[in-house]
């Protein structure tokens, strides 16, 4: 009976934080969240929070609050040239699991693959887990920096000149952002011993790989499929990141070494 109840006590525990939590931001001057986004983003808090507790916790928040903090970046500028995000960056259900969802199948699959009998496979789900929020942040850093900083403004699979906001386009001041994004939150995944240093560096390359390749989705699909929107664009490009991530692992691990950049 007592470990019954203390296999649930994680989600208790999430539930009663995210509900204070998202409280205080509903209350906040500044709105992070739209209405429904406070619900979705209490229901990924509580999820996070009860597969991969504190740690993983700390993660997401990482990410949204930096990527909230980085689309206010030069923000009446972006407005006035009409490429700004919508509600003025305020998050929807739509950018909450656009953003978070490979994160969340990922933390999910923790539960799923031990219960299969299969725990190793458990610290390469937490590796993609950090790596497909590694790659949004680097997207959304290399986005509002390129939008509101970016010098010269290139598309991706041409290189030619493009105005900034262009789908596809790319910039040296973005692309700094993006991989200094990257870094720093793949370090807080190693900070709280979610992943280890090696783990640093997969997560690093992927979401270098996949940033790039969602820019080339922008470029050359995204326009021609209505149901392409840019939160399924998202979904596409954290779920690469998280892919290359494990994949990346998987190889180093098949040399026989000890770790596989996963803790």
């Amino acid at each position: 009976m007592l470990s019954t109840i203390n296999s649930f006590n994680p989600w208790l525990v999430g539930v009663g934080l995210n509900t204070v939590l998202l409280a205080i931001a509903y209350f906040a001057p500044k709105k992070l969240l739209t209405p429904a986004g406070f619900l979705h983003a209490w229901a990924l808090g509580v999820i996070i929070w009860g597969t991969l507790g504190w740690q993983g916790y700390l993660v997401v928040m990482f990410y949204f609050l930096v990527g909230s903090a980085v689309t206010r970046i030069g923000m009446a500028q972006k407005e006035a040239e009409g490429i700004a995000e919508k509600r003025s960056g305020a998050r929807g259900p739509e950018n909450v699991w656009g953003s978070a969802l490979t994160g969340t199948l990922c933390a999910l699959g923790t539960l799923l693959v031990s219960y299969l009998g299969q725990p190793q496979w458990v610290p390469f789900l937490v590796l993609g887990y950090v790596a497909s929020f590694s790659t949004k942040l680097s997207d959304t850093c290399a986005s509002e920096v390129g939008k509101a900083y970016g010098k010269r403004t290139f598309l991706i699979t041409t290189l030619q000149p493009v105005a900034r906001g262009t789908e596809g386009a790319v910039s040296l001041e973005g692309t700094m952002a993006g991989v200094v994004a990257s870094v720093a939150i793949a370090f807080v995944g190693w900070g709280v011993g979610t992943i280890d240093l090696i783990g640093v560096v997969w997560c690093v390359l992927a979401a270098f790989i996949a940033t790039n390749l969602e820019s080339v989705i922008g470029a050359t699909l995204q326009s021609r499929y209505s149901w392409l929107t840019n939160e399924v664009v998202n979904f596409i490009n954290t779920f690469i990141g998280a892919i290359a991530a494990i994949l990346f692992a998987l190889a180093w691990h098949s040399f026989s070494l000890p770790t596989a950049g996963i803790a």
